[in-house]
């Protein structure tokens, strides 16, 4: 578990006076250039003397954090509270921009986030959670964890209620639990994809997602199959891990049963279901279109471009921020699932089938 907003290491020397007040390796002259000011509004800035607007106050921050030099202690903001934020893991690239949305939007309203993973072989989610509460968090935002599993106790959250702790829950919907929540839409994203593929005229297409378990996954298979019965498509579902290995695994069996198209829960196992077809000799899109799920960063910068369903993580990183941040203020949020809709990024990893 780790504080999400340590300060910026302190600048190498540069030589020149001193800052009074604030890092002895800064010069007045760096720091009024970067920000342009004069050097005396630095100075006055830095003091912590008054005459200077408050855009021009932040200017000359902002340039402190830009160059690396720690703020003066007089000038860093005091903490409104630690606010715990709980995610599977770092790998799968999804993770990581969730928690850089939410880490920002909390020190924007004062807050210290506190970047807790329950990978396997460390913490469990339980474990974190009572680490947090320990830590007197103010509140605790939960990115696809036991809320999204079908078969994990939800008692697990009365209880964190009952400790007055307030959370949210983000990816993965929960009737038994008394929370906000807040999700993608996973029918939708499932749907999308498949008309793509159909439009393209692929009548055979699969769907590689992860185990029946989780939320996100069983809506995904509904929307899928809907979607199928819309366009008029033959296909299948193999549920598997949501990894590369995943993919990989999923995507040599659907090819084995004939699709020549196959949508992916997640975009790691849509480079899996790629590197499946190129072990085969198979060209993506040529012999095998796929179709992604979350258009992480750098996706658009793999071979091929992957043509993937874009999830929209900055609309609910905020509405999650925004929620657990209603609840701190003692204004409860309604105890409900607010939907976010996924949009279709067409790149290259799908394309017309070939004649047969």
């Amino acid at each position: 578990m780790t504080t999400a907003d340590a300060a910026p290491p302190t600048a190498p020397a540069v030589g020149g006076p001193a800052v009074a007040g604030g890092p002895s390796t800064a010069r007045l002259a760096d720091i009024a250039a970067q920000a342009s000011v004069s050097e005396a509004t630095v100075s006055r800035v830095l003091n912590g003397r008054t005459g200077v607007a408050s855009a021009t106050r932040q200017k000359v921050l902002a340039a402190l954090d830009v160059l690396g030099y720690e703020r003066p202690v007089r000038l860093r903001q005091r903490s409104a509270g630690l606010i715990g934020l709980v995610i599977p893991e770092l790998t799968n690239p999804i993770f990581p921009a969730f928690a850089q949305v939410i880490e920002q939007a909390l020190s924007g309203y004062g807050y210290t986030p506190v970047l807790g993973t329950h990978m396997p072989g460390g913490a469990t989610e339980d474990e974190l959670v009572d680490q947090l509460v320990e830590r007197g968090v103010t509140g605790i935002i939960f990115l696809s964890g036991l809320h999204a599993d079908v078969t994990a106790d939800p008692a697990r959250y009365d209880r964190l209620s009952g400790q007055g702790v307030p959370f949210v829950l983000v990816n993965g919907y929960n009737e038994r639990i008394s929370a906000p929540f807040v999700s993608p839409d996973d029918r939708a994203a499932a749907r999308i994809a498949v008309r793509h593929l159909a439009d393209l005229g692929h009548r055979r297409i699969g769907l590689a997602v992860g185990p029946s378990r989780f939320v996100p996954a069983r809506r995904k298979a509904e929307g899928f199959a809907a979607a199928l019965e819309e366009t008029g498509v033959s296909g299948v579902i193999q549920h598997t891990l949501f990894t590369v290995e995943g993919g990989h695994a999923a995507g040599g069996a659907l090819l084995d049963q004939g699709c020549t198209g196959i949508v992916c829960g997640s975009d790691l196992m849509a480079l899996g279901a790629v590197r499946a077809a190129r072990g085969r000799g198979l060209d993506v899109p040529g012999d095998l279109s796929v179709v992604g799920y979350d258009d992480s960063e750098l996706i658009a910068f793999t071979d091929p471009p992957l043509t993937t369903v874009r999830q929209p993580v900055r609309a609910m990183a905020h509405a999650a921020v925004q929620s657990l941040l209603e609840e701190i203020g003692g204004n409860p949020v309604p105890r409900a699932e607010f939907v976010f809709q996924p949009e279709l990024v067409v790149r290259g990893s799908t394309a017309q089938p070939r004649p047969a």
